[in-house]
Parts: structure tokens; C-alpha cells; sequence
């Protein structure tokens, strides 16, 4: 399981992957995300596009996704600029529909690799057709959005009605790396972290975002180290992977109905 985190703050992100974080995540999405999530208790960003180039400066080469604004005329700027200045990888949410993430893929032109981050319902349908594109090598599911764009309460009720699972299929059977939704440290979470890893082994899932728990909205090293022991708590996550992947399908669908039960009590 690969692991990602959301943050802009240079001193921060060397700190996290070297304790157990594979990537760090700069969040520039702005178009219409307050609008979306301002009535929800989610994290909006206040991340620069200059802190492309403040994280580049720092970062090892490989290790840095830049998500970017949804399609929109100023988007061939954006996508030059965080290219030009050192993303790694580059990712576009709220797609919907296959021009808008064609066009993406064809403006990107194969100079780094693209992570569509597929969060509507027009979105998911698309999954197919969207890993064909060029510079497509992996995936991810947003599950914060996509549960609004479904008109749902709660964000894992995707899971509730088997929403992933075709898209799992596909995914899986194209070897396409993927991931989804949100992790909290183990013994946290509205669902245990612990029951939404067993659904990540389960589906076939190898990326996951850190949450809020993690890190919060803290921007120095001091602070952060107050709160958490971050090594620790990924070396608690991975065995908790570990456990469900030497687990039996039996007890991974198991787990996936206690997940059932657990959200459907919740939206109740």
C-alpha cells in the first residue's frame, strides 16, 4: 500500500516521507470546491501554486502530485506551470465528462504521468474508456465528492452499494494501480480504520490519503511532532494490511458487511 499525504510546508513533507509516506500530495483545486464541501466538515486547502516550486526545491524526484483545478479555459497554464516547475504527477478532479479529461491528457502530452481523480458519477462510468488515454497510469477514486455527486449523506456509502466493485474489476484486471476515499489512524475514524483497510485489501485498493487525523492543518515540524509519532502510526496501518492480506475471502466479505452495517446505521 502506497501512502499519501496532503500538505505544503517543505520541512513537513521531507519529515513524512521519511517516516513512512511515499508521496506528498499539493492540493490547487479551487474552482468550485467551496461551493461543493463548504457546508461539510472537510479540509479546503489554502496551497500556492508557487509551493510547486518550495516543495520541488526539497523533494526527491518521483515524489510530488500536484491536483490541479477542474477543466476550465485557464487549465493549459496550470498544467504548463506545475510541469515546468516540477510535478511528478499531475491530477484532475471533478471530471465530467471524457472530453474534458481527453483534452487533459492531450494538453499533459505524455510528459508526466496524469492521475484522473474520478469523483462524479459521470466519472466513474467513464473508468474504462479514461485508462485507455495516454500518460494514465494509475487511478483514484474520490470518495468525498462522488458521494455528493450521488446525492448521499455519508462519504463511504459508495461502499454500502457496491460502487467500486465493477470499477475494481476493470482496474484490476488492466493493472492499474489505484486507490480510494480516506484513512484515519488505526482506532479513529466514524469507521474504524481498521474495517475500511480490510475493504481497500478486499477491492484490490494499493493507494490511500492520510486524513486530518494525521497531520491536521498544522504547518510545522514542532507541532506536528506534539501530536503524532507518524512512523508509528504507519507501521500500524500496514499491519493491519498485513493481517487482512493473510486473511480468507470469507472474512474479508465479512468485513465488508460489518462496513454494510456500520454506515448504514450511521445515515440512519
Amino acid at each position: 500500500m502506497e501512502f499519501w499525504i496532503i500538505l505544503n510546508s517543505p520541512e513537513l513533507a521531507i519529515y513524512c516521507l521519511e517516516n513512512g509516506v511515499n508521496r506528498i500530495f499539493l492540493d490547487l483545486e479551487k474552482i468550485g470546491k467551496l461551493e461543493r464541501q463548504g457546508h461539510l466538515n472537510t479540509w479546503i486547502t489554502d496551497h500556492q501554486k508557487t509551493d510547486i516550486i518550495r516543495l520541488r526545491n526539497c523533494l526527491p524526484k518521483g515524489k510530488l502530485i500536484v491536483r490541479l483545478n477542474p477543466w476550465n479555459s485557464n487549465s493549459i497554464s496550470e498544467i504548463e506551470f506545475a510541469i515546468n516547475n516540477g510535478a511528478d504527477f499531475l491530477m484532475l478532479p471533478m471530471i465530467k465528462s471524457y472530453d474534458e479529461i481527453s483534452s487533459f491528457s492531450s494538453a499533459v502530452s505524455n510528459q508526466i504521468p496524469i492521475i484522473p481523480l474520478i469523483e462524479t458519477a459521470e466519472s466513474l462510468d467513464l473508468i474504462p474508456k479514461i485508462i485507455k488515454l495516454q500518460g494514465i497510469k494509475e487511478l483514484y477514486i474520490g470518495l468525498n465528492d462522488l458521494r455528493l455527486s450521488l446525492g448521499y449523506k455519508f462519504i463511504f456509502e459508495p461502499l454500502v452499494y457496491n460502487l467500486l466493485e465493477n470499477p475494481a474489476k476493470v482496474l484490476n484486471s488492466e493493472n492499474i494501480p489505484w486507490g480510494f476515499g480516506g484513512i484515519a489512524r488505526i482506532g479513529q475514524g466514524l469507521i474504524p480504520a481498521e474495517l475500511i483497510i480490510g475493504e481497500h485489501v478486499r477491492l484490490g485498493s494499493n493507494r490511500l490519503i492520510l486524513s486530518r487525523t494525521f497531520c491536521g492543518n498544522t504547518k510545522h515540524l514542532n507541532s506536528f511532532l506534539k501530536n503524532i509519532n507518524l512512523r508509528s502510526e504507519i507501521k500500524k496501518l500496514k499491519e493491519v494490511e498485513e493481517m487482512w492480506k493473510n486473511s480468507n475471502l470469507k472474512d474479508l466479505e465479512k468485513n465488508h458487511n460489518n462496513i454494510i452495517k456500520a454506515v448504514s446505521n450511521l445515515i440512519d
